[in-house]
């Protein structure tokens, strides 16, 4: 299934003016932007916290800005990837994640981006990878959300990679599971746009290492942007690397696939290759025990704390 073609710039830019003048969103983004909205709701401890509580310690932007959807696309039989016009004034950092404001629909959602800051430069757009949940947003994005849909959002979230010019180069280990794919991929994507870039000014950008990805998930059907991540590592074989698991897989794995796949969980050995105390930055996003578990793994092998960021709010 090919993503419809995205809104010119012209067309775009006239989509979105009208959209911030639209009243609907007006009156949106002003109730959502009110000030400690989320500390203002009701807390249980009989039910899960919403995105907006669960997230309200880290930092954010702002602005609210508006944004339409050009792209719906399959991703799995559970994950779908929209595609999204951008405001022209909106950025955000690699790994960041939106608040996702659906107009007519309460709750505010949380998705990660899994496109490339260098994406939204060249293009305009971003991208977001949604599983099916009866979670109101992501339930929204399964059921009711089409081309042509207009949302906001908000950009917010610690957990990034964004090195500069003059920093020192640092080899990237990225571990991820299931749906926590979408920030590290991200940040796979704008390292290999960083390496493009160097390649192109003949080695005067950025200092860029290498970057391994441990990415689990319970079947190949559910490892999300397989191909693409497969095309980078060979785009890239002395600076990618990558390691498929997985947990729940009962069918014979394609042939393509074959050699990327690990039957199993994550493991200390997989991960031991693949950590220098000196040099990895390891970034983790997936189901808290495991990033826990694997936490503790690699303060075992000598990495600082320092070292190890992880997203887990979802």
């Amino acid at each position: 299934m090919s993503i419809p073609s995205c809104l010119s710039t012209a067309a775009r830019s006239r989509s979105l003016i009208h959209s911030l003048s639209s009243p609907a969103l007006g009156l949106l983004c002003c109730r959502l932007l009110g000030p400690k909205s989320a500390s203002r709701r009701n807390m249980s401890s009989r039910r899960q916290m919403d995105h907006l509580e669960r997230t309200a310690s880290n930092s954010r932007q702002n602005a609210v800005y508006p944004a339409e959807v050009c792209g719906i696309i399959n991703e799995s039989e559970t994950v779908k990837r929209l595609r999204l016009a951008a405001h022209p004034d909106f950025t955000f950092k690699a790994g960041q994640w939106v608040d996702f404001f659906i107009p007519g629909v309460e709750t505010v959602g949380g998705f990660s981006m899994c496109s490339s800051p260098g994406l939204l430069q060249r293009e305009g757009v971003i991208e977001l990878a949604v599983k099916y949940t009866k979670h109101p947003p992501a339930h929204w994005v399964h059921t009711m959300c089409t081309v042509g849909s207009r949302v906001a959002m908000r950009v917010g979230g610690d957990f990034f990679f964004d090195p500069s010019p003059s920093d020192p180069s640092v080899d990237l280990l990225l571990v991820a599971g299931g749906v926590g794919i979408n920030p590290l991929y991200s940040i796979l994507l704008h390292t290999a746009d960083l390496l493009r870039l160097s390649r192109a000014s003949g080695g005067r950008g950025h200092n860029v290492g290498s970057a391994h990805l441990c990415y689990s998930a319970k079947n190949t059907q559910e490892l999300l942007f397989k191909s693409s991540i497969i095309e980078a590592c060979r785009e890239f074989p002395d600076k990618f690397s990558c390691d498929f698991h997985v947990t729940q897989q009962s069918a014979d794995v394609d042939p393509h696939l074959q050699p990327f796949i690990n039957r199993g969980r994550i493991t200390e050995e997989g991960l031991r290759a693949h950590v220098d105390p000196q040099r990895t930055l390891c970034y983790l996003c997936g189901p808290p025990p495991m990033i826990e578990a694997i936490s503790k793994t690699l303060t075992d092998f000598g990495l600082p704390k320092d070292r190890i960021l992880f997203e887990k709010w979802w």
